[in-house]
């Protein structure tokens, strides 16, 4: 009997995933101008500003959050080339980019109409929650997501 037949390797692998702590902390969102960035991420849609730190003279590590949540941030980075710039507001080409979990869409729904944020889809009850489809100052869309009790 060799080594291979003794070891099961479903055994293996439970063993293995049992001991990774693995989480996407900052999601880079590309942008032109990093004040107006706060300003929108901010003021328009209630995030928090979790760090605004110069790193030099062009460059400042930014992070955004939603208010309410301990998860993902947004790394606001100003574009360096002309390669960048293009890539601002398509991120991922033409589709939903970011999906914002709510407690209460009305609410936030309500938020985004107010600011004057485009809704690219009206809402819809869905089987997962009701969702709308809007876009942010760069083109980027974004899914508004109150998700279905249970």
């Amino acid at each position: 009997m060799s080594i291979n037949d003794e070891v099961n390797p479903v055994l293996i692998i439970h063993v293995y995933n049992h001991y990774m702590n693995q989480r996407i902390e900052y999601i880079t969102l590309l942008i032109d101008d990093y004040d107006k960035a706060i300003e929108f991420f901010t003021k328009k849609l209630h995030f928090i500003l979790i760090e605004d730190t110069k790193l030099s003279e062009t460059k400042r590590w930014v992070l955004v959050k939603p208010d309410g949540q301990n998860g993902c941030c947004l790394l606001l980075a100003k574009t360096a080339n002309y390669q960048q710039s293009q890539m601002i507001g398509n991120q991922s080409g033409g589709r939903v980019f970011l999906f914002l979990h709510t407690d209460n869409f009305k609410r936030d729904y309500q938020n985004l109409l107010e600011n004057g944020i485009p809704i690219i889809r009206e809402p819809i009850v869905e089987t997962y929650g009701t969702v709308a489809v809007f876009k942010d100052i760069y083109g980027n869309l974004w899914d508004l997501i109150e998700p279905s009790p249970g």
